[in-house]
């Protein structure tokens, strides 16, 4: 398939995981991708899997004025931009009793302020009536886990701020689409630490009887949403998990 053939996609969280796999999905396509993260070496290496034009670049996306700079560099690289892909995201593990103003401020400045700032700053670019923004949201905004309460919150705030988003540009022909992963085997998922003594029974409640997504089948969906074949979706949440919770 070409869906993608000459568009320009601007994608954050392309060093790794379903950052990593979309960028190569969509690359695989005929997409010129623009690839953001703050891990140099991460995006190097997607770099060396992806076979059309890519360009990497480094930036912290709680940093407005990095943000801003990278948008504008991606609208230079490319000669402008099609496509926001926001996948830029961090989980922590937040015990109630534990859960500090630090740990709010990091998820919500990575999860939702990076989201926010790069979609303000790429709609200035974005075209009528072709343009689209993919969000990467999660279940947990709408599902409960346990010890996660401000990684929920974060993308509960996401995927919000993606369904208003979608009615302010709708008059535009813009599309926004956030997508809601179950979960994923990534090295995100790998990292998380669970509290000594922690009661995991409800995990088992609400995991996919298929396992856990491979980066891979996310960034299908990505491809999907941001496709033509997605033409007429926008402002509902793309839930990709497997039928966690049913």
């Amino acid at each position: 398939m070409n869906r993608f053939e000459g568009v320009r996609v601007l994608l954050t969280g392309a060093a790794s995981g379903i950052g990593r796999a979309t960028a190569v999905r969509l690359a695989a396509e005929g997409a010129h991708v623009f690839g953001v993260d703050r891990d140099e070496q991460g995006l190097a290496e997607t770099g060396r899997l992806v076979r059309s034009p890519y360009v990497p670049h480094v930036a912290d996306v709680t940093d407005e004025r990095a943000v801003i700079a990278a948008v504008d560099a991606a609208a230079t690289a490319l000669g402008g931009i099609d496509v926001l892909v926001n996948v830029a995201g961090i989980q922590r593990t937040t015990p109630i009793e534990s859960l500090s103003v630090a740990d709010l401020n990091l998820l919500f400045s990575v999860n939702l302020v990076g989201t926010a700032l790069f979609c303000r700053e790429a709609l200035r670019h974005l075209p009528d009536r072709t343009g689209v923004v993919v969000n990467v949201a999660s279940i947990a905004a709408t599902q409960g886990n346990p010890y996660m309460t401000a990684y929920a919150a974060s993308k509960g705030a996401v995927l919000a701020f993606s369904l208003s988003l979608a009615a302010e540009v709708v008059g535009r022909g813009i599309r926004v689409v956030p997508i809601s992963p179950g979960t994923v085997a990534t090295p995100l998922i790998h990292d998380i630490e669970f509290p000594e003594g922690a009661d995991l029974r409800y995990f088992g409640r609400i995991r996919s009887l298929l396992g856990s997504a491979a980066p891979e089948q996310i960034a299908a969906a990505i491809a999907f949403a941001a496709s033509s074949d997605g033409g007429y979706l926008t402002g509902a949440n793309l839930r990709v998990d497997g039928g966690s919770g049913t």
